[in-house]
C-alpha cells in the first residue's frame, strides 16, 4: 500500500509519501518551515499561516510524488490532518487532500495529528506495542500509553500552556526570538542551570499531569528583580529554563 499524507495542522506544510511493502518505510518527506513569515511576531499567526499553506501546499505535494517516483494513479489512498490545529490551517490541508483523492477516484482518510506523533515511532523505528509515549508538539504536552491502533490512555496532560508554548512565550519575555526552543538552546549554551531557582510545578504531585504558566511566570518575575545585563546573566537564566522544563516532562 502507498499513502500520501498532507499535514498543515501549524506552522509546517508537509507532504509525504509511505509505503508498507517489503515493510512500512518512508518514500518521500518533505517539509516547509514558515519561520520568515512569524519571526517578526514571535509566534504563530494563523491567518498568515493558512494563507502560507495555500502558497505551498500544491508544489510539496508535486515534489514528494517527484521524489518517492509514484504517480497519482499509483496511490492507494490520501490522508490528510483533520486536526487538532489551527482551522485555517487545517481547511488548507484537507481540502487540497480530498480534491486530489476525489479527482484520482482514491479513498480519503482523516487524521488526528496527535495520533500521527504517537505512531511514528513503529514506522521511523519499528517499535512495538505497548509503549509509553511522551508527546512533546508545539501546542501539546501529554504522556500516552500506546497499546494498539485507536487504543490510547492519557495519563497526563498540560493543565495549562504545552512545553513548546512555554518556551515559545519565555524566550520573547527574554527578546531571544521565534522559534523559542532552539533560541533558549543556543543562548544556554554556556549557561549555569543552577545560578536561577525556578519552579518544577506539580512536581512531586500525584499525577502525571503538566503545568508550565507558572514557570513563565516565574521567569517574568526573576527578569523584573534581577535583569540578565550580561551574556553570561542571559545564558544562566535560558540553562536554568531550559532545565526546568525537562525536568518537569522527564
Amino acid at each position: 500500500m502507498i499513502v500520501l499524507g498532507v499535514e498543515t495542522s501549524c506552522d509546517e506544510t508537509a507532504a509525504a509519501v509511505v509505503c508498507d511493502t517489503p515493510q512500512p518505510h518512508i518514500r518521500a518527506n518533505l517539509i516547509r518551515a514558515q519561520l520568515p513569515e512569524h519571526q517578526a511576531y514571535g509566534g504563530v499567526v494563523p491567518e498568515i499561516a493558512a494563507r502560507a499553506h495555500l502558497d505551498h501546499i500544491e508544489e510539496l505535494i508535486r515534489r514528494a510524488l517527484d521524489q518517492a517516483g509514484v504517480g497519482v494513479d499509483e496511490l492507494d489512498g490520501i490522508a490528510a490532518a483533520a486536526g487538532p490545529g489551527l482551522i485555517g490551517g487545517l481547511i488548507v490541508g484537507t481540502m487540497a487532500a480530498k480534491g486530489m483523492a476525489w479527482a484520482a477516484q482514491k479513498p480519503f482518510a482523516a487524521v488526528n495529528h496527535l495520533e500521527a506523533h504517537a505512531l511514528t515511532a513503529r514506522l521511523s523505528d519499528s517499535v512495538t506495542f505497548p509503549y509509553l509515549l511522551l508527546l512533546v508538539s508545539g501546542g501539546h504536552s501529554q504522556l500516552v500509553v500506546c497499546a494498539g491502533i485507536g487504543k490510547y490512555r492519557v495519563l497526563g496532560a498540560s493543565r495549562d500552556d504545552a512545553a513548546g508554548e512555554a518556551f515559545d512565550k519565555i524566550a520573547k519575555l527574554l527578546g531571544l526570538g521565534y522559534p523559542g526552543g532552539p533560541a533558549i538552546a543556543e543562548a544556554a549554551h554556556s549557561g549555569d542551570p543552577k545560578r536561577f531557582s525556578l519552579p518544577r510545578p506539580l512536581k512531586g504531585r500525584a499525577g502525571c499531569d503538566f503545568s508550565f504558566s507558572g514557570l513563565k511566570t516565574a521567569v517574568r518575575q526573576t527578569i523584573a528583580e534581577c535583569p540578565p545585563r550580561t551574556d553570561q546573566d542571559l545564558a544562566d537564566l535560558a540553562a536554568a529554563i531550559e532545565l526546568a522544563i525537562c525536568d518537569s516532562l522527564v
